[in-house]
């Protein structure tokens, strides 16, 4: 119990063995209770987690780190917990930080506390140049699409009140750090970011999520992208007609100039029909955002149901 507020904490974990008993041990006594998703783990993670008292709870296949939060997140809500915390099992996040996040939630402040490896020059982390580079640029991706200045939005060390937990509607299974950050900002969620002093690199294994940047970026920009289709799909669309639109622009200048050179569009038609089939799949493109942004309408009005169902239940 934390001023009057319960505590739970989610780990989701995939092959842990090593490290989950320390990040078990290690949890502050105002904890209530600890939930470990196993994502699939084939070594003794469960076993080490039961054996210091965490509820397990098994996928019993491997099916991404957003499934095992979304677990935890729906267990959370049964439990009637005020506070979900959100942590890897991998060690790299300390225990005794919880009290960071938890805070601001518990004295109103914040619905949704995320720790920050950048928000502070002086606490960035260990980590190779590439990964570096590849966080910041994420998080200024999604400041733009936001509208708001985040500097960490792939840090797995969260907290959460129990009123964003009820509108949170998450469905990408890969991963849910970047799609958390975009629901929250576009339904006026308060977000507040905190700086932590954060492991950069994994005493034990290598981690399952990141290993492959390639597969990382490819796998987190489909989220981002269906994200902003379901609840900005004007903005998305009148982006890629735009962008049509510029296109189009090229062969119909140079078909304009050759035409005012030579008084004829022989040879270069070929620019003209070009030109106008980028036109109409510009025009297309906004007509297609203007009518999915009528869908969006009604899917925020359908959340706000949902949450209210949830809440009675």
């Amino acid at each position: 119990m934390y001023k009057d507020k319960t505590v739970t904490v989610v780990v989701p974990v995939l092959d842990e063995e090593l490290a989950i008993g320390g990040v078990l041990d290690s949890m502050p006594e105002f904890v209530d209770s600890v939930i470990v998703i196993d994502d699939g783990s084939t070594d003794g993670t469960a076993a080490v987690a039961r054996e210091r008292g965490a509820e397990v709870i098994s996928h019993g296949r491997n099916r991404g780190v957003g499934a095992a939060f979304d677990t935890g997140r729906r267990r959370v809500l049964t439990l009637h917990s005020d506070i979900m915390v959100n942590m890897d099992g991998d060690g790299q996040f300390a225990p005794s930080d919880i009290v960071k996040l938890v805070g601001p939630v518990a004295d109103g402040d914040a619905d949704f506390v995320t720790a920050s490896r950048f928000k502070d020059p002086g606490l960035y982390p260990e980590m190779s140049r590439t990964k570096f580079l590849g966080n910041r640029m994420m998080s200024g991706l999604i400041s733009r699409l936001t509208g708001r200045r985040f500097h960490d939005v792939s840090c797995g060390f969260r907290a959460y009140s129990r009123e964003a937990l009820l509108r949170l509607n998450l469905f990408g299974e890969f991963t849910y750090t970047q799609e958390t950050f975009l629901e929250f900002a576009f339904k006026d969620i308060t977000i507040l970011e905190v700086p932590v002093e954060v492991r950069g690199t994994r005493e034990h294994g290598r981690s399952r999520v990141a290993s492959n940047l390639f597969r990382y970026a490819w796998q987190t920009m489909k989220i981002i992208v269906r994200t902003m289709r379901d609840y900005k799909p004007l903005r998305l669309f009148a982006g890629v007609s735009t962008v049509l639109l510029a296109a189009g622009l090229v062969p119909a200048v140079f078909l304009a100039v050759h035409y005012g050179r030579t008084s004829t569009f022989t040879p270069h038609k070929w620019a003209g029909f070009l030109a106008g089939f980028l036109f109409i799949l510009s025009a297309m493109s906004f007509l297609l955002g203007f009518i999915l942004d009528m869908f969006a309408r009604m899917r925020i009005n359908q959340e706000e149901i949902l949450a209210s169902l949830r809440k009675r239940e």
